[in-house]
C-alpha cells in the first residue's frame, strides 16, 4: 500500500493506493475482512456510485446490471429526535430493524445526527452539547483557526439498557425534548428485506425516491495504459508507481465527470487547462453507469459482487463509491477500484479519506 504525502499543512484528505489481487469469488462466501470488501464496508453513507467500462462490454452486462437489478430506494422525512426515540418507530426500526438515517447539516459547522447499525451519533457544538447534558468527547482536529470546539456523542440504541425507565435512556429522552427538540430533515434507508406492517414511518409523510441509474454510452475518449508494469513492483520503483497511479486516477475521475479534456480531438487552450492525457493513450469508446442518492454500503458491496460475476475475466472496469461531504472543507471520502485488463484478478484501489 502506498500513502500519498500531504503537500500542504491544512490539506484535509489523504489518499492510499493498493495494488493487489482478488482470489476466486464465491458469491456465497464473500470475504469481509480483506480488501476491497472491508474498504467498502467501512464507508458510512454513500452518495454516488460510478461504473466505467469499455463500450463493447456494456452490451454483455446491461441486462444483469440494469434490467434485472432493482434500483435502490430511500426516503426524505422530517422528524424530531424525540420522534425517533419513541413509539413504534423506535421499536420496529431501531430495536428490531436495520436502518440508515442521516440528518441535514454540514459536519463541522451544524449539529448533525446519524444512525447506523443501531448506533446514534451526534456531532454537536459546545453550547448544544452542554445543554443536552450527555456524555461525549471532543471531536475534530485541534488547532484549526476559525473553527469552534465540537463534541461527539455515540449511543448504541440496541443495547438492553436503552429502554424507557433506565437512567441513560431517560437522560437521552430528556435531551431530545429540551436541547434537541427541533424537527430535522432526514434521509432514511431501510436495509431490512421487509417493512413493518403497519409502517410507523407513514405518519411522518415520507417522500420516497428511487435511484434510477444514469447511463452514458459511446464516449469517444483517449484511453491511457490501463495495466501496471510488473517492474513497478520493485521497491526501487515506488515513485514511478505513485506517478502512474496518480495519472490513472486523474483520468478515471475525468471520465466519470464526462470532462471534454479526455475526449478525442479536445483542443482546450492551455491557459484554461493544463491537463494532458498520459502519453501512449489510444482512442476508444467507454461507457459510464451512475447511481446517485442515499445508498447503503451493503448495496455497493453487493453491486461490486454482481459486476465481478457478470464481467468477462479479461475486461477492465472502474468502480467508485463516494460518500456525502464531511468536515469543514466539504471533502468526500471515496473508494475506487480499477480491475486491470487481462490479469488474474489484479486491481488498483484508491482510498480517499476525508477528515471530519
Amino acid at each position: 500500500m502506498l500513502s500519498f504525502n500531504q503537500p500542504a499543512l491544512y490539506q484535509a484528505s489523504k489518499c492510499y493506493v493498493t495494488w493487489g489481487a482478488m482470489p476466486h469469488l464465491d458469491p456465497k462466501q464473500v470475504p469481509s475482512k480483506s480488501k476491497p470488501w472491508a474498504s467498502l464496508a467501512a464507508q458510512d453513507f454513500v452518495h454516488r456510485v460510478d461504473l466505467v467500462m469499455p463500450q463493447e462490454v456494456f452490451e454483455l452486462v446491461q441486462e444483469k446490471l440494469l434490467r434485472d437489478k432493482p434500483a435502490p430506494t430511500f426516503s426524505r422525512v422530517v422528524m424530531s429526535l424525540h420522534d425517533i426515540l419513541t413509539g413504534d418507530f423506535f421499536t420496529e426500526y431501531i430495536k428490531n430493524g436495520n436502518i440508515l438515517m442521516l440528518s441535514e447539516g454540514r459536519r463541522g459547522i451544524d449539529n448533525v445526527f446519524y444512525l447506523r447499525g443501531g448506533t446514534l451519533t451526534m456531532l454537536l457544538d459546545k453550547e448544544t452539547y452542554e445543554r443536552a447534558g450527555l456524555v461525549g468527547k471532543p471531536h475534530g482536529v485541534k488547532g484549526k483557526r476559525g473553527l469552534k470546539p465540537r463534541w461527539i456523542v455515540e449511543i448504541d440504541l440496541k443495547t438492553p439498557s436503552m429502554v424507557k425507565g433506565k437512567k441513560g435512556f431517560d437522560r437521552l429522552l430528556y435531551a431530545s425534548k429540551m436541547a434537541l427538540a427541533a424537527p430535522v430533515t432526514w434521509l432514511f434507508c431501510n436495509l431490512s428485506p421487509s417493512t413493518p406492517n403497519p409502517d410507523p414511518l407513514i405518519q411522518h409523510s415520507p417522500a420516497p425516491f428511487t435511484c434510477h441509474p444514469s447511463v452514458s454510452q459511446h464516449m469517444n475518449v483517449l484511453i491511457p495504459k490501463l495495466s501496471v508494469d510488473p517492474d513497478l513492483e520493485s521497491p526501487d520503483h515506488q515513485r514511478d508507481l505513485e506517478d502512474y497511479a496518480t495519472e490513472l486516477y486523474e483520468w478515471l475521475s475525468l471520465v466519470r465527470l464526462q470532462s471534454p479534456r479526455v475526449h478525442v480531438g479536445d483542443q482546450i487552450d492551455p491557459y484554461l487547462s493544463r491537463y494532458q492525457v498520459p502519453e501512449g493513450a489510444e482512442a476508444g469508446k467507454v461507457c459510464r453507469i451512475s447511481w446517485q442518492g442515499f445508498l447503503a454500503p451493503s448495496w455497493t458491496r453487493q453491486t461490486l459482487i454482481e459486476i465481478l460475476l457478470a464481467f468477462p475475466h479479461t475486461a477492465w472496469f472502474s468502480f467508485s463509491a463516494t460518500t456525502f461531504t464531511k468536515g469543514f472543507a466539504g471533502d468526500n471520502a471515496e473508494c475506487t477500484l480499477h480491475r486491470l485488463p487481462d490479469s488474474k484478478g489484479e486491481y488498483l484501489m484508491w482510498e480517499v479519506k476525508a477528515h471530519e
